[in-house]
């Protein structure tokens, strides 16, 4: 399981994070799947629709998703995953991320110290919903 993200779509998640600090940002990703490798082309940034506790959840709501679905097969891409941020927190998914994430869907986090975003991983969720695998994050041209 890998992840590229383009130079493009990786500078967009870490501007809105860096922009939502201290609240956690969050997004969805628009590309295709190549063997084994999910190619991310397009981010689309998505309201973090939480009323409460912002700088440690993020909400989604089923309207947002339906909206990424439409704008990438639009685009004649794929939903491949969800982004979102952890501010003052290392990039690994809590049980509220494991409650709320489906398998499938990719979902790199970004770790912001201070305003200032750091590392990236991604994850995928497994089948069974136990826990998640990390995804290799591909660096550079595809």
């Amino acid at each position: 399981m890998k992840l590229w993200l383009s130079p493009e779509a990786e500078a967009s998640i870490r501007a809105h994070a860096r922009e939502e600090y201290p609240h956690e940002c969050c997004g969805a990703l628009l590309g295709r799947e190549e063997g084994e490798v999910r190619m991310v082309e397009q981010v689309i940034r998505l309201a973090n629709e939480r009323t409460d506790e912002r700088e440690r959840r993020f909400y989604v709501s089923p309207q947002q998703v339906l909206m990424a679905e439409r704008r990438a097969r639009d685009a004649g891409l794929l939903l491949l995953g969800f982004y979102h941020s952890h501010p003052d927190h290392p990039p690994i998914p809590s049980e509220y991320d494991r409650e709320h994430a489906l398998p499938f869907y990719s979902y790199p986090i970004v770790s912001v110290n201070q305003g200032e975003p750091t590392d990236l991983r991604s994850w995928r969720l497994r089948e069974d919903r136990s826990g998640y695998e990390e995804e290799v994050v591909l660096q550079g041209a595809p």
